[in-house]
């Protein structure tokens, strides 16, 4: 199979590329770099020719919540008029767990706006979901720093570590579309702040870590399991332990 992909020399992108390209399948990476921009349309209808699927696993380059809808729906317009003309049969985007319940957020806003561009575009689709990655908990972290500490909500969180979001993607994007969404999240939930005293453990960080019910993550209030798979959801084989020693380890090469 020729199979697109969209952000494919990103973290996840650059993985599933490999992926598909190690079980035999003609794997194109494409993004402004490759010399296709799925905002101005430049480079589309040449990288589709012969294409039987395309994964969009793109992420927006600005954050300003007007700006990071228009970059979703817009981009995501574009790839499917272009798959449309050139007879792909199926259409995979990478979306996130909890976007259609967190209203609050313009980046969450944005995605839900991207799958119903997908749902109308007329192209056989499937859409992942999945949680925050493992990859962005220290981000996380530090974004509740103050005083020599951190605050973070208590809120459950079900990380997921991006190679198992690679594997999943290059599996389904070589199977039918399923006209929905497919979920995927990591072995365990945990609150927040229990996620931040067990990075801090792990690094060896002596702040203390305040778990707050009322603070926000990144501007948007978590009253329960928002970010957390329902019941049926595909599940990550790989835990906390195990990704920090794979992440220490990649570090030292």
């Amino acid at each position: 199979m020729k199979i697109v992909v969209i952000g494919g020399s990103g973290r996840v992108g650059g993985n599933v590329v490999r992926r598909l390209a190690e079980n035999g399948h003609d794997a194109v990476p494409a993004s402004p770099s490759t010399g296709v921009d799925t905002i101005t349309g430049e480079g589309l209808a040449e990288v589709m020719d012969g294409a039987d699927a395309v994964v969009d696993v793109s992420n927006a380059p600005v954050w300003e919540d007007d700006a990071v809808k228009e970059f979703f729906v817009t981009s995501s317009r574009n790839l499917l008029e272009a798959e449309r003309a050139a007879g792909v049969g199926h259409h995979l985007a990478v979306s996130i767990v909890g976007c259609d319940r967190l209203p609050d957020s313009g980046y969450l806003r944005a995605k839900v706006a991207q799958e119903a561009a997908i749902a109308e575009g007329g192209v056989p689709y499937t859409i992942l979901r999945a949680t925050q990655f493992f990859e962005f908990l220290a981000q996380i972290v530090e974004s509740g720093a103050e005083d020599g500490g951190v605050r973070l909500p208590t809120g459950l969180m079900q990380l997921v570590a991006a190679d198992d979001v690679a594997a999943t993607v290059a599996e389904l994007a070589t199977g039918a579309p399923v006209g929905g969404h497919v979920e995927l999240g990591g072995p365990e939930k945990l609150g927040i702040d229990a996620w931040g005293r067990r990075l801090f453990a792990a690094t060896g960080d002596e702040r203390a870590v305040v778990g707050d019910p009322e603070a926000r993550y990144f501007g948007t209030a978590l009253t329960g399991g928002e970010l957390t798979t329902a019941d049926g959801a595909r599940i990550g084989a790989t835990g906390f332990d195990a990704w920090f020693a794979a992440h220490q380890e990649a570090g030292r090469r």
